[in-house]
């Protein structure tokens, strides 16, 4: 039975203009590329990697192609910018990740990762690591943007670091980033 009020809201969302892949001190070449083997860009996410409010969040493995020389870490940041209200829902936000790294296995988003120097910022519902898809059901498709940015240096963060907080720690410092985008949709 459709939900009338994502029937309602159907024709609002925050937009790709709020994502911080449009934020103009993020701005840096594409040289590298992110992928899944989960799903293929533009394509629906696997119901397996869906959001839960209770049990496991199953994050999807990511995998890229080498980042440009110079690149002393990588930062991921997930977001939904379908919402109905305000800024993009974060579902996942990651810092420490080597560069030399080229893959992040399936369910390695968890908190704590089983990847060493991996650490996560808050998401929605104050979780940290992976929060899947979890739109509101008959709102329609959402996309979810998955950003990967090469900094030139480390972002030394808090423990407790939040999304505005990793973004002070990147500006001025992407050399390069890659993106992937999928959809999810409840009906």
């Amino acid at each position: 039975m459709p939900n009338p009020l994502g029937r309602a809201l159907r024709n609002r969302h925050a937009g790709h203009h709020t994502l911080v892949w449009a934020n103009p001190d993020l701005q840096a070449p594409e040289t590298f590329t992110l992928t899944s083997p989960a799903f293929d860009h533009g394509t629906p996410i696997p119901e397996r990697h869906r959001g839960r409010l209770f049990g496991a969040n199953i994050s999807p493995a990511l995998t890229w192609t080498a980042p440009p020389a110079g690149t002393a870490e990588l930062v991921l940041v997930v977001q939904d910018p379908d919402v109905p209200f305000g800024k993009p829902a974060t579902h996942a936000l990651t810092v420490g990740i080597d560069p030399a790294l080229h893959e992040i296995p399936e369910n390695a988003l968890t908190q704590p990762s089983p990847i060493s120097g991996l650490k996560h910022g808050k998401g929605p519902l104050g979780r940290r690591g992976w929060a899947g898809p979890m739109p509101i059901a008959s709102h329609g498709p959402h996309n979810y943007v998955f950003q990967l940015f090469a900094l030139d240096h480390r972002a030394k963060l808090p423990d407790t670091f939040t999304l505005t907080d990793t973004l002070h720690a990147m500006t001025g410092h992407v050399i390069a980033r890659a993106r992937l985008d999928g959809t999810y949709e409840i009906r």
